[in-house]
């Protein structure tokens, strides 16, 4: 397994549509692997391959307190969504910002498993709100687009300003 390098926020890639997985093999099994050990090792609750400039609908999260309930979605599809609730939400590919945003409260995400089994998951609370923010980054969509415009514009300064300390 190894370390895979995430995308930052506006880095233009995070933008792109990713594309259905066609057979889920060793190498779709082996991402999974590597973009665990990135997600744990960060540390975060979830990653999309986007975010890690791979365009293929695979997701990883674990978002039980004791990090040992790796779920691996691949080609995830919300069926259904209920209910509102906002939460404060953070970003691997936008690190130090956090703000909240309104989701739904209760989703049902069909997927296929490592072994391309169809599944379903449902979800409540924070589970539902990862799901729904990997979900938005296989869709080319990044948790500060559903800030507003001025929100937008200062994360966008902000990290900038950060980019430019570190380098």
């Amino acid at each position: 397994m190894s370390l895979l390098p995430i995308l930052r926020f506006p880095d233009a890639r995070l933008r792109t549509v990713a594309t259905p997985v066609r057979e889920v093999d060793e190498s779709i099994r082996r991402l999974a692997r590597d973009m665990a050990e990135t997600m744990y090792e960060a540390p975060g609750i979830g990653l999309a391959a986007t975010q890690v400039d791979v365009h293929k609908r695979v997701i990883v999260i674990d978002a039980s307190e004791t990090r040992d309930q790796l779920l691996t979605l691949i080609n995830p599809e919300i069926i259904e969504q209920d209910g509102r609730q906002t939460c404060e939400e953070g970003c691997l590919s936008v690190p130090g910002i956090y703000d909240k945003v309104e989701r739904a409260e209760h989703v049902i995400v069909r997927y296929l498993d490592l072994d391309g089994g169809e599944q379903t998951i449902e979800a409540v609370g924070l589970l539902a709100v990862c799901l729904q923010h990997e979900i938005d980054h296989l869709q080319g969509r990044v948790f500060v687009e559903h800030l507003s415009q001025l929100k937008q514009l200062r994360i966008r300064n902000k990290l900038a300003k950060q980019a430019r300390i570190t380098a």
